[in-house]
């Protein structure tokens, strides 16, 4: 299982953006699915934006246009850009990888990190 460890996490007013990033201790081109999934209280854990194998990103309808899921293969680095924040992006932001070669089915992932807390006021 490969180490992941999140960072960038904050506190910050609607509008405004924060880079999450995500080091590992594997090799981030060799997984299938890297991505980001994120939990608010009381709620289930959804996906925010992942890569499977074939390079296709699925993005949560929520963040369409707003986050921009990318990697630095040399850094083994995941990042997420979160711009134009809302509250309800209020959540814990994890990051994963997986096995599944098409669309990263969120139970297929197989590594997670601790989690890094974002939250927005209004």
């Amino acid at each position: 299982q490969v180490q992941l460890v999140e960072s960038g996490g904050g506190s910050v007013q609607a509008g405004g953006s924060l880079r999450l990033a995500c080091a590992t201790s594997g090799y981030i081109a060799n997984e299938h699915c890297i991505g980001w999934f994120r939990q608010a209280p009381g709620e289930e854990r959804e996906r925010v934006a992942t890569r499977d194998g074939d390079g296709t990103i699925i993005y949560a309808d929520s963040v369409k246009g707003r986050f921009i899921i990318s990697q630095n293969n040399a850094k083994n680095t995941l990042y997420l850009q979160m711009n134009n924040l809302k509250p309800e992006d209020t959540a814990t932001y994890y990051c994963a990888t997986g096995h599944s070669w098409v669309g990263c089915p969120q139970n297929t992932m197989d590594s997670w990190g601790k989690g890094t807390l974002v939250t927005i006021s209004s």
